[in-house]
């Protein structure tokens, strides 16, 4: 399993949310330069965990199943390519935001492990701003699992990556957290133990 590191050796710290976060060596932020150039482009690290009362089979299969991600997750999905179960090089077309403004999200399934239980997403969010994704399942036991999300967050270089990253300030963090909150609370409700 990998761990939730920087790409270039930086150092991880955990906010207040006990979410982990790139850290610049100073340790005074949480996003970290991919490029040190002036003005170019950053990412940002999220890797939020959570024990589920689940099965891991129940889990994985929401996990695999694109066209129920609308009951679970916070996208309203437009459509499926191929329609079915997520297969690698899948595309799935969505929205997020309020119902008045609709972001528009592309989500292509990079990598599918039914082994160890790991799917790996390409997110493409309007403005340039990528999202690699990595969801791990790992059982605890028959009845329970533990989910780790790994979002790796990569702003264009630029005004335009900073405005970004301005704009969307601490729910960078939050928004994996509440979307493995969301998975959770929908393992739950489904399994009856």
């Amino acid at each position: 399993m990998w761990s939730c590191r920087a790409k270039a050796g930086h150092p991880v710290r955990r906010d207040a949310n006990n979410q982990m976060r790139l850290a610049r060596s100073t340790g005074s932020s949480a996003f970290a330069d991919a490029d040190p150039t002036p003005g170019g482009a950053m990412s940002y690290l999220s890797c939020p965990t959570a024990a589920i009362n689940a099965p891991i089979d129940l889990v994985w299969a929401l996990l695999v199943t694109p066209d129920d991600w609308g009951s679970v997750f916070d996208v309203r999905l437009v459509g499926v390519d191929p329609p079915g179960p997520a297969v690698v090089g899948q595309v799935v077309h969505g929205e997020t935001g309020f119902r008045m403004f609709h972001l528009k999200l592309t989500l292509r399934i990079r990598e599918i492990d039914p082994g160890s239980h790991h799917l790996g997403l390409d997110v493409e969010l309007p403005f340039g701003l990528g999202v690699r994704e990595d969801i791990q399942c790992t059982p605890l036991d028959d009845r329970h699992c533990r989910v780790h999300y790994r979002c790796d967050f990569d702003f264009p270089a630029g005004w335009r990556g900073a405005a970004m990253r301005t704009v969307l300030g601490r729910r960078l963090g939050s928004g994996p957290a509440d979307s493995l909150s969301r998975l959770k609370r929908a393992a739950e409700r489904r399994f009856p133990g």
